[in-house]
């Protein structure tokens, strides 16, 4: 078993928690790579151990190099994990270096029982949809793990989203846009915008509006295996898109996105002991009275 390491160098523990976890690897003789943005930056760090010019990797090797990708941070450290591993496969173990963290979920204190727990084989691999939008424009195309959100961008007018499912008119969205989520992203943007919240193993996508103009539009469940189609036509410009929050573009009208399912999953690394209710009891206070709880 053999670690590769990410992590957010903007996080100001992260000097700290790197230093304990590369000398808990090798306490344990636990072998392990680094990404070498991380590496660099440590070695510079002033921290008290150096991390090896030998076993620091470039963003394009990581994924093929370990059999695990841990990743410090928070979600959005996740998000591009899960953006560098692609399509190779490589499970991802989040580290929750921020707030709330739905996909970095484990806890610093955490880190090293969770990492006996691995190397006990006491874990399980858990596969998560991820999406994939083609502007028809260009061909460009944009993968995400959580959602793909098309709006305004820098307009303060809103925007008509010609909305289709497997080329069946759906509804035209007036709106400031339109987020097209993913089982795993149901706990982000679309949440934040009146969306469900949908287990993870669930074989659907959800469709919402952000800041619809009128009241009578509502989030919609769709089949994952569908392929959902928007067109903004003439008259918008600088239409933007983004995947994931990470990845973005801005186009002038007309211009026609598809989104659909892509053929490869995101596998996250996740402890046996928890449920995914446990999770989400915990990020979101549910049963706390903070009337009481002060």
């Amino acid at each position: 078993m053999k670690f590769g390491i990410i992590g957010n160098i903007q996080k100001s523990s992260i000097r700290e928690i790197t230093e304990d976890l590369l000398g808990y690897l090798t306490l344990k003789k636990i072998p392990f790579i680094v990404h070498d943005e991380l590496g660099q930056w440590f070695n510079n760090s002033g921290a008290g151990i150096t991390i090896d010019q030998e076993i620091m990797v470039n963003e394009n090797q990581i994924s093929q190099s370990c059999d695990i990708l841990i990743a410090l941070g928070g979600d959005g450290t996740m998000l591009a994990a899960a953006r560098i591993i692609g399509n190779k496969g490589t499970p991802i173990l989040g580290v929750n270096l921020g707030k709330l963290g739905f996909l970095a979920e484990i806890s610093i204190d955490e880190l090293q029982d969770c990492i006996d727990d691995i190397a006990a084989g006491e874990y399980y691999v858990d596969e998560r949809i991820a999406i994939e939008a083609t502007a028809i424009n260009d061909g460009k195309k944009f993968t995400a793990l959580n959602d793909i959100v098309i709006d305004r961008g820098s307009s303060s007018r809103i925007i008509d989203l010609e909305t289709y499912v497997d080329n069946d008119y759906l509804v035209t969205y007036a709106a400031d846009g339109l987020i097209i989520s993913t089982p795993t992203g149901s706990t982000a943007y679309s949440l934040a915008s009146g969306g469900p919240i949908v287990t993870p193993g669930s074989n659907v996508l959800v469709i919402s509006p952000i800041s619809p103009h009128t009241l009578s539009a509502r989030p919609v469940v769709v089949q994952a295996t569908s392929i959902i189609k928007v067109l903004i036509h003439p008259g918008h410009r600088g239409v933007h898109i983004t995947a994931d929050g990470q990845t973005e573009a801005f186009y002038d009208t007309p211009i026609e996105f598809t989104i659909r399912k892509t053929q490869h999953v995101v596998k996250l690394v996740k402890r046996k002991k928890w449920t995914y209710f446990d999770l989400l009891r915990t990020k979101l206070m549910w049963g706390k009275d903070i009337r009481r709880d002060k």
